[in-house]
């Protein structure tokens, strides 16, 4: 088995964080968003980390710095912007066919937080492609993404593997709350099939999966309920963050006259005096002096001194001094 994790999005949504950083390098509850993912890798299987060559430095630095293991490998894409990507099945698909791959693939989105066991995810497998589904139990927020139709089966009240019968994307009446985690199992016998769909939808990672059941081969899910997130939006990544992080201060606070509420993040160097810092991530390097921030997330670098802000995201090196 090999795995898999697709890096190479622009995540032009979360600019100005991501302007000069790829996603899954964004620090999230005190490390990289992709270490979370890696950690949870088992031992023995080799990773390829597919990214664009604007942000290659980068990822060599996450590995040289960041990461342990030996058997990871980074991939670099050419595409200097989003117009020029192979597309994420694309990438697999080049992959797969110049490394003349030949086993099981483990597939991973490298911008989604995943709490559950990829060793317990792994034990599910039956021979058949497998996705792992995190159930929102909401079906409002089911209208917003991709569903997964599974007949679910419980046992020792944990959800067990099940067929897949259907896919609904943004559906007005979800039948189910289930959503794929973008982490999925492929048999080597589906990879010449990936391949011939990723020429026609070289985008529509998720579309293989109805492609399969389209050609009459089985599509297993198993369910997970602990915490998953695809850092997608400013909202996601503060709910991402509050969730791991909780009712605490992560990093050491520098001022007795501070008042922290919620989830507060405090990156290495950051500096916070006579402030109240409410669900607030600082990265590195920050000075905040008599300021009330809530709901916010500050680049490197960033001064402040004197300003209230809510709901706000700074750019690196941003300086806001009230006189």
């Amino acid at each position: 088995m090999k795995a898999f994790i697709l890096a190479g999005g622009f995540a032009t949504r979360l600019w100005p964080l991501t302007e000069k950083r790829a996603k899954p390098l964004l620090p999230l509850a005190g490390k990289p968003l992709l270490s979370h993912l890696v950690e949870k890798i088992p031992e023995g299987i080799p990773i390829t980390v597919s990214t664009n060559q604007v942000f290659a430095k980068d990822f060599e630095k996450w590995k040289a710095v960041s990461d342990k293991r030996e058997a990871i490998r980074i991939l670099i894409e050419d595409a200097g912007h989003e117009g020029e990507k192979l597309g994420a099945l694309g990438a697999v698909a080049k992959w797969v066919r110049e490394e003349k791959i030949e086993e099981e693939v483990l597939l991973l989105a490298g911008d989604n937080y995943i709490g559950f066991s990829l060793a317990e995810f792994l034990k599910a497998y039956e021979g058949n492609p497998l996705l792992a589904a995190y159930d929102i139990r909401d079906r409002e927020k089911a209208k917003q993404l991709g569903t997964v139709i599974a007949e679910l089966k419980t046992k020792n009240q944990k959800l067990e593997t099940c067929h897949v019968t259907a896919f609904e994307e943004k559906p007005k009446n979800p039948r189910s709350t289930l959503v794929s985690t973008g982490c999925f199992l492929l048999p080597a016998s589906v990879l010449p099939a990936l391949i011939s769909f990723a020429r026609e939808k070289p985008d529509n990672i998720g579309g293989i999966f109805e492609h399969f059941l389209a050609m009459g081969t089985p599509v297993d899910c198993k369910a997970f309920v602990e915490p998953w997130f695809d850092i997608g939006s400013f909202e996601a990544y503060l709910e991402a963050t509050k969730a791991l992080v909780g009712e605490n201060v992560l990093g050491a606070p520098t001022d007795d006259g501070n008042v922290f509420e919620g989830s507060v993040v405090l990156g290495k160097g950051s500096k916070v005096l006579k402030s109240t810092l409410k669900n607030v991530v600082l990265f590195d390097n920050c000075t905040i002096d008599d300021c009330i921030l809530e709901n916010c997330i500050l680049d490197n670098g960033c001064t402040l001194k004197g300003v209230d802000l809510t709901g706000k995201m700074l750019r690196e090196n941003t300086t806001l001094i009230r006189d």
